[in-house]
């Protein structure tokens, strides 16, 4: 319960990003947070010791409390804008894939992929969103020092920069069901370009 997700907004109720049920309960005691319903109301600390906890509610308890546990936060002293990239990582890689091999297309665990550059970097090819992909060991070293067509693979999808959201590249099934109004409000207040 205190590895899950809780979704941080700005002072302006756009969603920033996400952390953890522990380090939320630290930030909510300190003052440094509100809690935020689905209807926008904002809670103290405590004031939200105070907000009746409902069966289907998850809760944290301690010797004298049965807490809610918030899902989304407003940071207090934050009006900075989302952020509109997504990072270059390994992760995001993986979660841009979806762990999945992307010349079997198979998905494995992410300690049984590794990270392929369909042109090799002894051929000049760069570190970026448009050359990097997720690969299973043994498609990996089935290609080798090659150009996949070379090797006789196919990748399953181009490999291609992803597009930014308030969560970066989190399963939709994984989106809790009282941040609907919160993304859905940043998905209206996002710059075109």
């Amino acid at each position: 319960m205190l590895d899950s997700p809780v979704l941080v907004l700005n002072k302006g109720f756009a969603a920033l990003t996400l952390t953890d049920v522990k380090r939320t309960f630290t930030l909510f005691y300190k003052g440094h947070v509100r809690a935020v319903l689905p209807d926008y109301t904002t809670y103290a600390w405590d004031e939200w010791q105070d907000v009746p906890v409902q069966p289907e509610d998850d809760v944290v308890t301690t010797p004298s409390l049965v807490l809610k546990v918030p899902r989304v936060v407003q940071l207090l002293s934050c009006d900075r804008s989302p952020r509109h990239e997504v990072k270059f990582s390994r992760h995001n890689i993986y979660m841009r894939d979806g762990n999945r091999c992307q010349y079997c297309g198979r998905r494995f665990s992410t300690s049984d992929l590794s990270l392929d550059h369909i042109v090799p970097l002894s051929r000049g090819g760069p570190s970026n969103w448009e050359n990097i992909v997720c690969a299973c060991l043994p498609c990996n070293v089935k290609k080798g020092n090659r150009l996949p067509d070379e090797a006789g693979m196919k990748l399953r999808r181009p490999a291609a920069k992803p597009k930014a959201t308030p969560l970066g590249l989190m399963s939709p099934h994984r989106i809790h069901p009282t941040w609907k109004n919160f993304l859905d409000m940043a998905y209206w207040n996002v710059e075109l370009k």
